[in-house]
């Protein structure tokens, strides 16, 4: 039997529960008729015209994005934003749309320890738990599986999130093995990462003045949004074809990352 669009949300939302999201958040359900038998599902990070257009063109009626399509309030839905001409392009052609966004972020297994795997480290604990002792939250504390240097440690992150250059503060002198990883903006828990024994910060979107605060500290990288994000689709994909094991999904081939290193 062919699964419904629900269906398959209900294989991603088993790993990331909406009820972990942040309080100003909008993971879920954007838009659509979820109850509708499923034709294919395309994942990306953004919901983006070009990514609806890329669904509807893949003859995908389900589209499942890491950040929200709707996010701010629209107070109108005439076509004069990108985000409106998404909605009204997704439900004229039936096309549902699903996000987890910080639910995922905080998951067991979610965002920041898919950054950690890609590095071959292994998960300590949340870097900021959701509550105390609890096993869930943003960012992770890991362990690389050998000590490396700052060098070595830089030329593991370009190969593993394809992110050269990177923004980084002084590198840290010796080997180390503890690090702390938070996928998206996580420029907020540089403290906490510090205060966990980390040696280097691997997160994205850091403000100039927390690199003077506290890179001599800690050894900051960032290694951009995009790039530290990109792997939620990852998540997304083993999540869906795990349970449904020859159903359709792809990974957007349209979807670029909208900065661009000049």
């Amino acid at each position: 039997m062919t699964p419904t669009c629900a269906d398959i949300i209900a294989a991603v939302s088993s790993r990331a529960p909406l009820g972990l999201q942040e309080s100003w958040d909008n993971s879920g359900l954007q838009v659509g008729d979820a109850a509708q038998a499923c034709t294919g599902v395309l994942l990306a990070l953004d919901p983006t015209e070009v990514v609806v257009a890329e669904a509807i063109g893949r003859g995908c009626n389900l589209v499942i994005t890491h950040h929200p399509l709707l996010f701010r309030g629209l107070k109108r839905i005439s076509g004069e934003s990108a985000v409106e001409r998404a909605v009204i392009a997704a439900i004229r052609a039936g096309v549902v749309i699903y996000s987890s966004h910080t639910a995922l972020d905080s998951a067991i297994g979610g965002v920041s320890a898919e950054m950690a795997m890609r590095l071959g480290a292994e998960v300590a604990a949340p870097l900021q738990p959701t509550a105390p002792g609890a096993s869930t939250g943003l960012g992770v504390i890991a362990e690389l599986p050998e000590a490396m240097d700052a060098a070595g440690f830089v030329e593991l992150v370009h190969k593993a999130f394809g992110a050269s250059p990177v923004r980084g503060s002084v590198p840290v002198p010796g080997r180390f093995t503890r690090i702390a990883l938070c996928g998206g903006s996580g420029g907020e828990f540089i403290s906490a990462a510090i205060e966990a024994g980390a040696a280097a910060y691997v997160t994205a979107d850091v403000r100039y003045h927390d690199f003077v605060d506290h890179g001599a500290d800690i050894f900051i990288l960032d290694i951009g949004h995009f790039e530290s994000e990109s792997c939620a689709k990852d998540i997304f994909y083993r999540a869906i074809t795990e349970k449904f094991a020859n159903f359709a999904v792809y990974y957007s081939q349209l979807e670029t990352n909208p900065i661009n290193y000049l």
